[in-house]
């Protein structure tokens, strides 16, 4: 399939996610955007590279135009990246996993529970560096000094 029709699938997919998340509607389109623009960059990467690292290249631009998306519209970061990631989460890892233990497959359960549990490691990270880094930008544009909370 082209990376054309992978495109338009996952903003559909995504779109439809977002209205499940109640996202605004002036939201939905961006939303869509950055999931669709995760998973065109990870099907692309997916031959090139093992799909852990191809995970966090896709997380990364769906957190970094989930930044972008947030400033333009005026919303939180998450009405974007929370429905941009949802293409990307390894679904079909968790229920191969979870279907090789029952049946007592224990090696290739194994297997596919570490690579679920890496691609989803890389997902996670690809979010907190962009959302770190955007802190970091934020706060040293505003010139606030870093504190720490008072216990």
């Amino acid at each position: 399939m082209s990376l054309i029709l992978h495109f338009i699938y996952s903003f559909f997919a995504t779109v439809g996610f977002a209205v499940v998340f109640n996202t605004p509607k002036k939201s939905l389109i961006y939303g869509g955007l950055c999931g669709s623009t995760g998973w065109t960059v990870y099907t692309a990467l997916q031959p090139l590279i093992s799909p852990a690292p191809a995970n966090l290249i896709a997380a990364i631009s769906v957190a970094a135009l989930g930044e972008l998306f947030a400033r333009i519209n005026k919303n939180p970061v998450t009405a974007f990246v929370i429905p941009g990631i949802i293409p990307l989460v390894p679904g079909y890892g968790i229920y191969s996993t979870m279907l090789n233990l029952l049946q007592n497959n224990l090696e290739q359960g194994l297997s596919l529970g570490l690579n679920t549990i890496f691609n989803s490691g890389a997902i996670a990270i690809g979010v907190i560096l962009v959302s770190s880094i955007a802190k970091i930008l934020k706060r040293k544009n505003t010139k606030k000094p870093m504190t720490l909370p008072r216990i």
